[in-house]
């Protein structure tokens, strides 16, 4: 399940909350974007059942966007305990980033 954020709070208490969570930014006039998250999602739920996804729209959130140095759609951040350990954007390939989400999660789970 895709949970959206809705403030800088929000994000902050996400990355407090969960030990490995993903975040999907974009935009909804990002085609590339629409195609891709649902496949991000299913892979999550597929191979990383312990992962939380949280979608940032960075038109409603243009501050969360810049604090993160979100430049260009999509671009995933991925924080195993509190600490950015992915970050991939627009030439996103699913297998990639199921390798390198693979061995951090296997240790924490």
């Amino acid at each position: 399940m895709i949970n959206t954020i809705e403030s800088l709070e929000y994000y902050e208490n996400a990355i407090e909350k969960h030990d490995a969570v993903l975040f999907y930014f974009s935009h909804e006039e990002c085609n590339v974007c629409k195609v891709l998250k649902p496949k991000v999602d299913e892979l999550l739920t597929n191979d990383f059942p312990e992962m939380k996804m949280y979608y940032c729209d960075t038109k409603n959130l243009p501050e969360l966007a810049a604090q993160n140095s979100i430049f260009a759609v999509p671009t995933i951040l991925v924080y195993f305990g509190t600490k950015e350990s992915i970050r991939k954007s627009r030439n996103i390939g699913l297998q990639e980033l199921n390798d390198l989400i693979t061995r951090p999660y296997e240790m924490i789970f």
